[in-house]
């Protein structure tokens, strides 16, 4: 389960996410479809950038994987004002 922990001003919220949530959204996020509207609407703003297309068996080792290596702090994050922000498999 991935654990995301976020403290702004003496409040403390942990949302944990499990790996089928984000098998899920790999799911969505490796569609066709999806991948062609979000290029579509890109090109009526008129940017230059396209949403790049991702296939699912590239994801899949790297969420396999996720599953593995528990534990591990994958990011850290401390600002000025107090924020902090901090991802745990």
């Amino acid at each position: 389960m991935l654990k995301v922990k976020v403290k702004v001003k003496n409040k403390r919220f942990s949302i944990p996410v499990p790996y089928a949530v984000l098998n899920l959204a790999s799911l969505v996020i490796t569609s066709k479809r999806l991948n062609r509207i979000i290029n579509k609407a890109m090109e009526k703003d008129g940017s230059k950038f396209s949403f790049p297309k991702i296939d699912r068996k590239d994801l899949k080792p790297l969420l396999q994987g996720l599953s593995v290596h528990r534990g591990v702090i994958l990011v850290e994050t401390k600002l000025k004002d107090g924020t902090e922000v901090e991802v745990v498999l």
